[in-house]
């Protein structure tokens, strides 16, 4: 389901984790995905943020898979979704 939701908003997305969470922080998310195959500590620490800030957030399984459905060659820890 979350990959789908991804691939659709192809134009709203900030891919990455470092980009997620500044993005978070200035208030121009909608919902956040996060790969379950990425170092817990920072899984944690976004998850953390996204329910401090009341932004959704949904774990999918590959980091790989999340990547492929950005349209990017290489894996993403984590993606945002702008309003």
């Amino acid at each position: 389901m979350s990959y789908e939701k991804v691939a659709q908003a192809k134009d709203r997305l900030i891919i990455g984790t470092k980009q997620t969470v500044k993005a978070m922080k200035s208030g121009e998310v909608e919902e956040v995905v996060i790969a379950q195959d990425i170092d817990p500590e920072i899984a944690k620490k976004v998850s953390q943020l996204a329910e401090k800030m009341n932004i959704t957030y949904t774990q999918v399984d590959s980091k790989k898979k999340l990547g492929k459905a950005c349209g990017i060659e290489v894996g993403t820890a984590t993606v945002a979704i702008k309003q």
